[in-house]
């Protein structure tokens, strides 16, 4: 008999060591949260930059557009606009009284950026020199009157200087001049600037001398003694520390004088809705009278477009000439 020998070979095991894994150290938590937290600011962001974009380029290309376009009543009714290139552009550089609207937006703009600038310097200086209680009653009202709505304030200004019922004509002629008596404010083109010249200042002085005089806080005071022990006199000190100090609100302020002013409509529109004959015509006035009244969107567009750039090369050159005086002060 064959012996059978059960050597049971069993078959060798390899193990597969399983490679060292180096400790994780754990991330800060502000790590970890800047990195899944990555786009939330975009998407924080994306309602408001839509609608910036919404509401103010497209708008602005909408006129772009209709500028470039035959655009009357029949084609804003009906659609189909043809497109006519800088027709509209030419017939509007063509006519002399757009010119005339041209020349008197300047010197509206003119007028009422130095006098409001310079008012509103001189009540900043002045705020800055009161006590506690008197620099708070004048500022509470700087800011009532900044916060007066635009239409109540042209209303105001209406009633005051009514031909029948102003107090204006009622009290030139208690002193005397009895040629005011009735006398009709908005029938006279100079007179009916001058008043619309008055409302924009009285308006923008609050806002222009808050700043100012928020600006005048942050000059330091040993400048002032150092001045003033040297002699200096209050213009010189002016001159010489203040408003050096201050250069760069001032400009910032004059910057968005020159924009309000130039764009300006409300007070006219309500007030005398560009008359007597052109008087106070600026050139939004102009560019609303040639839409509304004559239906030529195109032209009126056209307008627009015009008044958008002459506002921007004004302030180009403005800010080049500040950037050339600042190097030159450094």
């Amino acid at each position: 008999m064959s012996v059978t020998r059960e050597h049971s070979a069993a078959p060798a095991r390899v193990r597969l060591r399983r490679p060292t894994q180096r400790p994780v150290r754990p991330q800060p938590s502000g790590v970890r949260q800047r990195r899944g937290a990555g786009a939330w600011p975009y998407l924080l962001a994306a309602p408001t930059v839509l609608g910036m974009l919404y509401l103010l380029v497209y708008p602005l290309a909408r006129a772009i557009l209709i500028s470039l376009q035959d655009f009357q009543l029949r084609q804003l009714i009906l659609g189909h606009a043809k497109f006519v290139g800088l027709r509209n552009y030419r017939t509007l550089l063509t006519d002399e009284r757009f010119w005339q609207v041209v020349r008197r937006t300047f010197l509206f703009m003119a007028v009422n950026v130095v006098l409001i600038m310079l008012i509103a310097t001189l009540v900043a200086l002045l705020v800055e020199r009161l006590g506690s209680r008197w620099r708070l009653a004048l500022l509470s009202a700087l800011v009532l009157a900044w916060a007066m709505p635009v239409i109540a304030a042209t209303t105001v200004f209406q009633w005051l200087f009514h031909s029948e019922f102003g107090i204006v004509n009622w009290a030139l002629t208690r002193l005397g001049f009895s040629s005011f008596e009735r006398y009709p404010w908005f029938a006279h083109g100079p007179a009916a600037f001058t008043i619309l010249v008055l409302l924009i200042v009285w308006q923008s002085v609050p806002f222009a001398a808050i700043t100012l005089y928020s600006a005048l806080t942050t000059v330091p005071s040993e400048l002032y003694e150092s001045a003033r022990i040297d002699g200096a006199s209050a213009g010189r000190i002016f001159r010489a520390v203040t408003f050096p100090m201050i250069r760069p609100i001032f400009m910032l302020v004059f910057s968005l004088e020159v924009i309000w002013t130039f764009k300006a409509f409300v007070q006219i529109w309500v007030m005398t809705n560009g008359g007597p004959g052109d008087a106070t015509t600026i050139l939004p006035v102009y560019a609303v009278q040639t839409a509304l009244s004559s239906q030529r969107y195109d032209l009126g567009s056209a307008a627009s477009m015009v008044s958008v750039l002459l506002m921007a090369g004004v302030l180009v050159l403005y800010f080049r000439q500040m950037f050339r005086q600042e190097g030159e002060a450094l």
